[in-house]
């Protein structure tokens, strides 16, 4: 159990190092967001690649944040039951949940994302738009992002089995400091 939890802290601090990291991208996007706004509106000048540059980002935000989010519990949930279980019986929802639905659903999307973007980049595929960008960056960032989300499930997953073991304690906050 104890190289397990070791790989949960692993995972759990390579999700900390991305999530702290990828928050940047909010301020480059606002930046070239605003940048683009005063050279549209100030100048008439626009670019195609400037606007899909700041979707790329947000993407990326979004699917490399998601690890961290699951790290720190930041999913929306509905706790009108779940809240008013017992620590051990949220441990069991939590496990079965990433099990059952979590680790399947991400690794199906680490697989579709891996094919689109292999074809992606087997074509050197571009935007479709003047001035746009090349798709198949942004496409591996869905098997990349999915694939943070699949480790850190597994860890969660990892740190319910040793709450549920007598090998952490049920806090899982204090959880997370002792795996």
């Amino acid at each position: 159990m104890q190289a397990l939890l070791a790989l949960a802290r692993t995972i759990d601090a390579l999700n900390e190092a991305v999530g702290r990291g990828v928050k940047w991208l909010v301020l480059i996007a606002t930046l070239i967001s605003a940048g683009n706004a005063l050279l549209r509106y100030g100048f008439d000048l626009s670019s195609n690649a400037w606007l899909e540059l700041q979707w790329y980002l947000f993407a990326a935000n979004f699917l490399f944040g998601a690890g961290y989010t699951l790290k720190h519990n930041g999913h929306v949930r509905i706790d009108v039951i779940y809240g008013r279980l017992s620590r051990r019986a949220q441990a069991w929802i939590d496990l079965l949940g990433g099990l059952l639905f979590l680790l399947p659903v991400t690794g199906l999307m680490i697989w579709m994302g891996w094919s689109m973007f292999s074809e992606s980049w087997a074509i050197q595929e571009h935007s479709a738009d003047a001035g746009g960008l090349p798709r198949w960056p942004i496409k591996l960032v869905l098997p990349l992002g999915f694939g943070l989300l699949f480790l850190q499930g597994l860890a969660e997953s990892i740190k319910r089995v040793g709450m549920l073991s007598g090998h952490l304690p049920f806090d899982v906050e204090r959880a997370e400091e002792i795996a």
